[in-house]
């Protein structure tokens, strides 16, 4: 990623408690780090924006996923009594396990060094808020999507009272973070629930179309498609929430206009990929769909580079799923439901956007396939949206913005105890 330090200014070097040096700041993620999926991405964004800003940053994280280097990041990984090895996306015993262990290890943080600011992910901020009142440090509130809506795809929190008690709890800490900072489509959310909190949304830097004409071909030889079948891709996880049973069911109306199209859908891994395999094991048997397990964002490139049409089936969420960022940058047309989290960066100008139906992917899907100017420019001005709005320079300034506001608020914290 491009080096911006030539063009920001820099961070005040007496931040905490009139200490000199750069400012050492906490970032707690309750995710596997690293691993290519969501939350784990777009926090390796902001560990690497602050490296670039000169942030010396402590990082207390699950103790499962690979070992990365990020300059002036430190690691420090929570127990692992259970020798848990892998967790999956969303709520789990084991998730909730490693919180726990989690726990003692922020607390550990605290106990031994003093932090500028917390910046805490998903859940961790309801320990982070308490420790960090505590401990006079202000916390930024990393809100990668709405705890009740995340947690409703769980039938237990669909009931009452537990769906009440989350809502409350949400409620709670959304008024007594110090910044809340949420993915795209989660400001009003905040403002509604929590009006004098202060609330950003994070606009994360997309992947830029790095692939050559060469490679592209060697992906689609690899993925046996034919010469001049046109693409329509899907990339993310397999999770219900998604929509793929939707997409899988629109495939046949789509050949019926279009015979000769291929759709590839990547991310197929755990118990929902094997769902969705079987939903669509006649299509696959007829060479009409092309199944790629999970894999590493760097090849991620390569695989939208070959599409056609992108296409995005999601039913839910507030909030917006990463690989929309990256489908704007390709320049390539995108077919999307028309749900709130997709309407917080794509327009009618921008993409299609359809009832979260497969009737309605169908249509949207041939309109695109069939209709060659309408393709070219969508994805023109989805290309020319992502190079304003998404480059990775303007990432790092609002993390600077942010992080200014956070350094200069602990600093006054620490000097009123001082």
């Amino acid at each position: 990623m491009p080096d911006v330090r030539a063009n920001r200014s820099r961070v005040p070097s007496t931040a905490v408690g009139g200490s000199a040096g750069p400012a050492r700041v906490l970032v707690v993620a309750p995710q596997p780090f690293y691993e290519d999926r969501g939350t784990p991405i777009a926090v390796r964004q902001v560990l690497e924006a602050l490296s670039e800003l000169d942030y010396d940053v402590d990082l207390v994280t699950y103790p499962v996923g690979s070992a990365i280097d990020i300059p002036r990041v430190r690691f420090f990984r929570a127990p692992n009594p259970l020798r848990i090895r892998h967790v999956p996306v969303g709520l789990s015993a084991r998730k909730l396990l490693l919180d726990a262990t989690l726990l003692s290890t922020l607390h550990a943080r605290l106990r031994a060094e003093r932090y500028a600011c917390i910046h805490a992910v998903e859940e961790a901020a309801f320990p982070a808020v308490v420790l960090g009142r505590r401990h006079r440090v202000p916390v930024i509130y990393d809100m990668q999507s709405s705890l009740p809506e995340h947690l409703a795809r769980h039938a237990f929190f669909r009931a009452w009272p537990a769906r009440t008690i989350v809502q409350r709890c949400e409620e709670w800490l959304l008024r007594r973070a110090d910044w809340v900072v949420g993915s795209s489509g989660l400001a009003a959310r905040v403002r509604e629930l929590a009006p004098t909190t202060r609330v950003r949304e994070w606009r994360f830097a997309a992947l830029g179309p790095q692939t050559s004409p060469d490679s592209v071909a060697a992906r689609r030889r690899e993925l046996q498609i034919p010469s001049g079948a046109p693409v329509v891709l899907y990339s993310g996880t397999f999770e219900p929430y998604q929509g793929i049973p939707d997409l899988i069911a629109a495939i046949p109306t789509v050949l019926a206009s279009c015979p000769a199209a291929v759709f590839v859908l990547v991310g197929a891994s755990g118990a929902a990929g094997e769902a969705v395999r079987r939903q669509a094991a006649d299509l696959e048997k007829q060479g009409v769909v092309r199944f790629v397990e999970r894999q590493p964002r760097d090849r991620i490139p390569s695989y939208l580079a070959i599409a056609d049409v992108l296409v995005s089936p999601r039913l839910e969420g507030g909030n917006l799923p990463l690989k929309i960022f990256d489908y704007l940058a390709t320049g390539r047309p995108i077919v999307a439901t028309d749900v709130l989290s997709h309407r917080a960066v794509l327009t009618d100008e921008r993409a299609v956007l359809v009832k979260p139906t497969a009737d309605a992917l169908a249509r949207g899907i041939t309109e695109v396939l069939t209709d060659d100017e309408r393709a070219r420019r969508l994805g023109a001005a989805a290309r020319a949206y992502a190079d304003h709005e998404f480059a990775w320079p303007s990432f790092v300034e609002s993390v600077r913005e942010l992080y200014e506001e956070a350094v200069q608020d602990g600093a006054a914290q620490h000097a009123a105890t001082a």
